[in-house]
């Protein structure tokens, strides 16, 4: 390990430390809970400085305990976990200094305006009067709120109040951002405006570790991304990579009602030898199989479906996506939910 303190770039006001190795790290992380609840089992990720790296999953995987444990909320129950260079669990207070941190839900005063929002945050971080002012008049600009920097919180809309917890994160010019859910709940509108601030941010060279549970918002926004179910991390890589290794086509068949109790089963047992068992399974639209060279296949499917009598009315082929990737690693889709565990804050 290379020494995690030696560059001290300027950084507004005051000096800070950048890691010249990973901005974070993770090593055999474990987080049990008083009921028992393995909620972190065993896991390591690093993350670069100026990377803009995602942790996948469904609800219940995990994310949350993970981000808890770096922004200094929870105690590991083993392992580390390092930010900045600094631990989290015996410097605290260094890796406070240097992050930004939004959560799955707002923490905003419904009785204070966006800006005097904004100006608690500067003096939580010590920040002088004069600089409060600026960067609060910079960051409202740059979230398009200076037009409701007046109004309270209170009265903002979903997205509104995400921007302007993003801009409160960024307040002190943090070294990396944690962001957990950045777009939950939001509309389809107000979640691509998100996505482009946080592209312009990953862009301007911040260190950002997001949470997610979209698929989409993975693929578009995370130049690296590590898939985590159960506690466990099942896979790690560039998202198109990890596309690229599945070797399969998902092609999904809408087929005419037969009066079968069980359609999926009668296209497993029509297709054996031809398409896995595994490899088909019940889909909202019809059946979804997997695939291999699905262009070449396709036809021969067709033929041996439509010979024993199951009449296929519509077709869609599509590439690999990171559902699929969270399919092939873990047994099922990243839609099938679990349960959260519990949410502790403190130590």
């Amino acid at each position: 390990m290379g020494n995690l303190r030696s560059r001290e770039p300027d950084f507004g006001e005051r000096k800070v430390s950048v890691s010249t190795d990973y901005a974070i790290e993770t090593d055999e992380l474990v987080k049990v809970y008083d009921t028992g609840t393995r909620a972190l089992d065993a896991i390591s990720f690093s993350v670069e400085g100026g990377e803009l790296f995602g942790l996948l999953g469904p609800n219940g995987a995990g994310k949350t305990t993970a981000i808890r444990i770096l922004a200094t909320l929870l105690r590991p129950t083993s392992g580390r976990g390092r930010v900045a260079g600094f631990d989290v669990a015996r410097e605290p207070r260094e890796v406070r200094r240097r992050l930004g941190l939004a959560m799955q839900t707002p923490t905003l005063d419904a009785f204070s305006t966006g800006r005097e929002t904004l100006e608690l945050a500067g003096r939580l971080h010590r920040m002088r009067g004069e600089e409060i002012r600026r960067r609060a008049d910079e960051l409202l600009e740059m979230m398009a709120l200076g037009g409701v920097a007046g109004k309270l919180t209170g009265t903002y809309s979903g997205g509104m109040k995400r921007r302007l917890d993003l801009a409160a994160a960024l307040m002190h010019r943090p070294e990396v951002l944690i962001l957990d859910e950045p777009t939950e709940g939001l509309d389809p509108q107000s979640r691509t405006a998100l996505w482009e601030e946080l592209e312009r941010i990953s862009q301007a060279g911040t260190t950002m570790l997001l949470t997610t549970h979209y698929m989409e918002e993975a693929d578009r926004l995370c130049s690296r991304l590590a898939i985590i179910d159960n506690g466990q991390i099942v896979v790690e890589g560039e998202p198109e990579a990890l596309k690229q290794g599945i070797s399969a086509e998902t092609v999904v068949l809408q087929i005419e009602r037969n009066g079968s109790a069980d359609e999926v089963a009668d296209v497993r047992r029509l297709l054996e030898g031809m398409v896995s068992a595994e490899d088909v399974v019940d889909h909202p639209a019809g059946v979804s199989l997997s695939v291999a060279n699905a262009g070449l296949a396709i036809p021969g499917l067709l033929r041996r479906l439509d010979g024993n009598g199951v009449q296929v009315t519509g077709l869609q082929m599509s590439r690999p996506s990171l559902d699929d990737v969270f399919m092939k690693y873990t047994g099922r889709r990243i839609r099938e939910e679990a349960a959260d565990q519990p949410i502790i804050m403190g130590w």
